[in-house]
Parts: structure tokens; C-alpha cells; sequence
């Protein structure tokens, strides 16, 4: 596959990843209570502060980044931090699924957005695994 072509799917991959943070979390706005929830300070059961809004930012930030990333970078680079950036996505979205599962039955809009999330990175992680070798 020509790199320049796996550049683009990667960023694509990437920018996907950031718009099904969007619609994750306004499918969440829409659940019973969770306007009350925000209301009285608490998301998914965490206190709402200034850390906790600044790793959400991090989760829909950091996909736009590596999209703008993944089309500019080297190809050794871009193989390299585009693996250790979906690994880390997709411990953190295997372990947000398995939280909301032990904490009772999950709706299944959110099960669909756990498993896009957790997909998401697994192709990106499988795109950057499979980037051809470089010709000397």
C-alpha cells in the first residue's frame, strides 16, 4: 500500500475516533438523569473539576492531533508513535467498558460507542503494525 495512502486512513481512523467522542458524549446528555447528574457536579460518578474536564479535552484533542500528525510525520515516526497512541486508547477504552459492565447493565447506544472506541484504535494500531517496510 502506497504511504501516502496509509497516512490518510490512519488520519481518517483518528479523526472518526474524535467524532464518536462528540456523539458519545452527547448520546450520554440524552440519557435519563444525566443532566441532573451534570448539574449537581458529578459525570459517570466522577466529581466535575478542572482535571477531569481537561482529560476529557485530552480524549478529543489527541485524535486531532495524531489525524494532523499521521499525514505530516516521517514514516518511522509516524509508524511508531501512532502504535503507542492506539495502544494506550485501546487499554483505556477496554478498561471504560469493562467498568461500565460491572456496574450493571449498559444501554445498548453506549455498548455500540464502547465498542467503536476500542475499534477505532485497533484498526489504527493494525494500519501502523502493517506500514511497509522502508527501502534503503
Amino acid at each position: 500500500m502506497d504511504t501516502l495512502l496509509l497516512k490518510i486512513r490512519i488520519a481518517i481512523l483518528w479523526i472518526f475516533m474524535a467524532v464518536a467522542m462528540s456523539a458519545s458524549m452527547i448520546i450520554w446528555f440524552m440519557g435519563p438523569g444525566a443532566i441532573d447528574e451534570i448539574m449537581s457536579g458529578i459525570a459517570e460518578g466522577m466529581q466535575i473539576n478542572t482535571g477531569l474536564l481537561l482529560f476529557f479535552l485530552l480524549f478529543w484533542l489527541i485524535p486531532l492531533v495524531m489525524a494532523f500528525l499521521s499525514v505530516t510525520l516521517k514514516e518511522g515516526a509516524n509508524r511508531k508513535i501512532n502504535i503507542i497512541i492506539a495502544i494506550i486508547f485501546l487499554i483505556f477504552y477496554i478498561g471504560h467498558l469493562f467498568r461500565h459492565l460491572t456496574l450493571g447493565p449498559l444501554p445498548l447506544e453506549h455498548l455500540v460507542m464502547c465498542v467503536l472506541t476500542i475499534l477505532l484504535p485497533a484498526l489504527i494500531f493494525w494500519y501502523a503494525w502493517k506500514w511497509p517496510k522502508q527501502k534503503a
